[in-house]
């Protein structure tokens, strides 16, 4: 790009900048000298390719999607948690709104996540231990008690059964006298993903899709500040996956989303908006900053090149962060909190949009009340103290980091062809299940998982504390124990909520939701009557499971 276009550039950034909301903060280094919102090349230079690179706020969104950067908004701290019953988990939501977090994230137990209730055999000893136990909206309340959910964002990670633990969700707004129109949140939906990597499904993928369809058309219509998917990539990188396929593996998944939006009819400029991502922040400081830039990059591309987006909010990848828990090790835990600091960081220069800091003994437990802080002041000590929040994409143009998203972003490219390829329509979503249904992308991030441990083993690759610097005067943590008596209390309460409602409603209202999955009507109202009537999660994707059976994952050795 010649200096002339470059100049042009500039002025265009500066009348943005100068038209955007700023925040009232003090924006100059620790030694009091100001500093500019935003650095690029020097006046009259010639600069080959910047037009990849540009200005935060314009295509291709490389350096960012606002002109302003952190000085208009800073990034949401959303501190992901829940454990054992509905109310302990509330009252975990409570210190951590209290002490300065900016959103909820819930986690929830493995139970709920099959989409199974708390006294099913299935479900022994695990009620309550990964995350908080819902069986019904009445969980709900109780999650919510206190916290007003219209003026709350809340984000919701689980996808088989999504769909029903948002409409209980949704009755619980209704029960708070929320206007349900003004909700504001996200649910992550993504069942590609767990094909892929995490392997939480209920039914078939094309189940799956109608759900998530059926999602995507009443949010639109009836919740529009609602994001019904959050594409993510969060899990296939735990899973072993190298940074590279975890951006070209999450984004084609929200390209197949897109495919699927398009394929109900709907404006691409209307419900890509709707759409965001979760990453995961690993412990190589500039590979995961380069990622994030060329994320932003590659969305913008494809968006108005392939899927025909015209409408700036939908180039837009806005995207969360969760700090790497793959990192975290058990041997000498207290370095974990130098490690997810220098993720969040990576998270935070690569221009996250929200951000989750892992504890330092989550690798052991579920975080204790102390270390759930320490993480919460990970972030608050990068926001407040550090200067990170003063200039946009400060590191835009260093050339190992401009390099590195080349690099990452045409890896990324290659593999978008290869799934294009598996498809026998050219179609991302048609590779996508051909990808799954073969294993391929199982293989693929086994084969990167593999590699890695044989680094590790062979020393080629150091962890401290693990097979570098081993020796150590840390004393064993206290961690975070979820008694049992969570599951006999939880299953207590269930059994009452099934003798004070009324059954006949429940079994007609699941009864009419299965008829809506038979035939071509929208499948929420339905559900959501179902969880106004107190059926519980298990019921529910019971009905499904014996209307669209189960999915079992091919053998692949």
């Amino acid at each position: 790009m010649d200096a002339h276009d470059i100049a042009e550039g500039r002025a265009r950034w500066q009348r943005r900048y100068d038209e955007a909301r700023k925040r009232d903060a003090d924006f100059s280094t620790l030694s009091g000298s100001p500093v500019e919102p935003v650095y690029g090349p020097p006046a009259g230079a010639d600069v080959p390719g910047f037009e990849r690179i540009g200005w935060p706020g314009e295509y291709p969104y490389t350096r960012g999607l606002h002109p302003t950067g952190y000085r208009g908004r800073t990034w949401t701290i959303r501190q992901f948690s829940g454990f054992g019953n509905a109310q302990q988990t509330n009252a975990r939501y409570k210190m951590l709104l209290g002490a300065g977090g900016g959103g909820l994230s819930v986690a929830f137990d493995m139970p709920t996540l099959m989409g199974r209730d708390s006294d099913e055999p299935q479900s022994l000893g695990e009620v309550g231990h990964c995350g908080v136990a819902i069986d019904s909206a009445a969980d709900m309340d109780i999650l919510f008690d206190g916290i007003p959910l219209a003026d709350v964002t809340t984000s919701m990670t689980i996808s088989g059964p999504a769909v029903p633990v948002f409409c209980m969700y949704l009755v619980a707004a209704e029960r708070q006298g929320a206007d349900l129109a003004k909700l504001d949140g996200t649910l992550q939906t993504d069942i590609f993903k767990e094909y892929i990597a995490q392997k939480e499904w209920l039914f078939p993928p094309e189940p799956h899709l109608r759900l998530i369809g059926d999602l995507m058309e009443y949010t639109g219509a009836n919740i529009p500040r609602y994001k019904p998917l959050s594409v993510s990539g969060y899990h296939i990188r735990e899973a072993g996956s190298t940074a590279a396929q975890e951006l070209a593996f999450t984004l084609a998944d929200g390209f197949g989303y897109v495919e699927l939006g398009q394929s109900r009819g709907l404006d691409v400029n209307a419900f890509a908006p709707g759409l965001s991502f979760f990453f995961d922040a690993h412990v190589d400081f500039f590979e995961e900053i380069a990622k994030f830039r060329a994320a932003r990059r590659i969305w913008a591309r494809w968006l108005r090149d392939v899927y025909g987006a015209t409408s700036e909010k939908a180039l837009w990848l806005k995207f969360h962060t969760q700090t790497a828990g793959v990192s975290l090790t058990a041997q000498q835990p207290y370095n974990n909190v130098v490690r997810t600091a220098v993720e969040a960081l990576a998270a935070v220069l690569g221009g996250t949009n929200s951000l989750h800091t892992n504890a330092l003994d989550e690798t052991l437990a579920l975080p204790t009340d102390e270390a759930a802080e320490i993480a919460l002041r990970t972030q608050q000590v990068l926001m407040e103290e550090t200067g990170v929040t003063n200039v946009a994409d400060p590191l835009g143009g260093a050339w190992y980091v401009e390099a590195l998203t080349d690099r990452i972003e045409a890896e990324a490219e290659a593999i978008f062809q290869r799934i294009r390829d598996m498809g026998q329509d050219g179609s991302i979503t048609a590779g996508i299940l051909r990808g799954i249904e073969d294993g391929w992308f199982m293989s693929e991030i086994a084969d990167s998982a593999f590699i890695y441990q044989q680094a590790l083993e062979k020393g080629d690759k150091r962890v401290v504390g693990v097979n570098v610097h081993t020796g150590s005067l840390t004393r064993d943590l206290d961690i975070l124990r979820v008694s049992h008596e969570v599951e006999v209390e939880q299953n207590r309460l269930l059994g009452a909520r099934r003798g004070d409602r009324d059954n006949a409603l429940v079994k007609a209202r699941i009864e009419r939701m299965v008829a809506a999955a038979r035939g071509g009507d929208n499948m929420i109202p339905s559900m959501l009557d179902a969880c106004r009537a107190e059926a519980t999660l298990g019921e529910i994707c019971g009905a499904l499971k014996d209307e669209w059976g189960i999915y079992r994952e091919p053998a692949r050795f």
